[in-house]
């Protein structure tokens, strides 16, 4: 019971960070959802013009992981549930 206790803190802790990161991402009609916590990754799901921007990993990864990450102990890293069904067809260029 301990252990759901603990998850159901993290995952508030985890909602209060991305509240503050909401306004940003609003600024440029973007929003952020979250999904699921487990093993030390947050997933979220990126909403609005979030979603296929080109800038959107930089956002994911050097804004709201880095947040979470120095805010909530336990998340390792954070990953966009989008991006789990984009394949990379190769580099720019090619």
């Amino acid at each position: 019971m301990a252990g759901k206790t603990l998850e159901i803190s993290i995952e508030k802790e985890i909602e209060k960070v991305l509240e503050e990161v909401r306004p940003m991402l609003a600024l440029h009609k973007g929003d952020v959802k979250f999904v699921e916590f487990k093993d030390g990754t947050v997933f979220v799901e990126l909403l609005g013009t979030c979603q296929g921007c080109p800038l959107s990993q930089l956002t994911l990864k050097a804004g709201i992981e880095d947040m979470l990450k120095s805010a909530v102990h336990g998340v390792e890293r954070v990953e966009a549930i989008n991006d789990m069904t984009v394949t990379h067809a190769g580099p720019i260029g090619f």
